[in-house]
């Protein structure tokens, strides 16, 4: 018998406990300083000299370099690494965090790419992030890239930007083969990330949502999970490890 291929699709919720905030909720960032988003804007990034200087800044502050995996991250890749079930992550963030905790890359698919990388906008060519912040810190306050002299960007999707069709087309596949499709900790608003939970369920898939606030999948999902991520997700893969799937 084959092993059942198990989903998830992880956004803010999972990381809150690593000291990262989410950016939607109550305590968001986007609720607390709308200005900030701004600074992940395509078009104000390339247009304004002076926003790339603070998106610099934003990115020294940025806990996601810093943070390290919680319980939530580290049940994901226990359940990988007992091989009771083919897991998959499709993540919504851009920390990191999964691979940290275990989760081999080559199964972690970073819908809104990675903050721990940069890339020039005009050559592509990619470089670490830590590179880049040290040079902020020794004084360039907007590095240009060291290759051709062009803009460098976080190696994440900004709005305004497309996500990578290749990558959403991977996890389009994961979502109608899966059997089980855990949503945690996303808001499910963002389209076209949201839309994977309604095609798993499309396609047979037992959905559950594992999110503090309500989500417009709800009403659809086998099951929806109210308590805190840290405690609830490594009780439940652990209820699929042991039965192949939560009850």
């Amino acid at each position: 018998m084959s092993k059942p291929l198990v989903a998830l699709l992880t956004g803010a919720g999972i990381s809150t406990d690593s000291g990262i905030p989410d950016y939607r909720g109550p305590n968001g960032v986007w609720r607390r300083d709308p200005e900030a988003e701004k600074l992940v804007t395509y078009e104000y990034y390339m247009g304004d000299p002076d926003i790339r200087r603070r998106s610099w800044q934003l990115r020294r502050k940025n806990g996601a370099l810093t943070a390290g995996p919680n319980a939530a991250h580290r049940a994901v890749a226990e359940l990988e690494r007992s091989g009771a079930a083919a897991v998959r992550v499709i993540t919504q963030n851009v920390d990191g965090l999964h691979q940290l905790a275990g989760m081999p890359a080559r199964k972690v698919l970073e819908l809104h790419g990675t903050v721990r990388e940069v890339v020039c906008t005009d050559c592509s060519v990619r470089g670490s992030m830590a590179d880049a912040l040290a040079r902020v810190e020794a004084g360039e306050p907007d590095p240009p890239c060291e290759v051709c002299g062009g803009i460098l960007k976080s190696a994440t999707v900004m709005f305004g930007e497309p996500l990578d069709p290749v990558v959403l087309s991977e996890a389009l596949a994961i979502a109608k083969a899966c059997s089980v499709f855990l949503a945690v900790g996303t808001s499910l608003q963002v389209q076209p990330a949201a839309g994977l939970a309604g095609v798993a369920a499309d396609h047979g898939a037992r959905l559950v949502i594992v999110n503090a606030e309500p989500t417009p999948y709800d009403e659809i999902a086998d099951e929806v999970v109210r308590e805190p991520i840290g405690t609830a997700l490594p009780a439940l893969l652990r209820r699929i490890g042991a039965e192949g799937e939560p009850r």
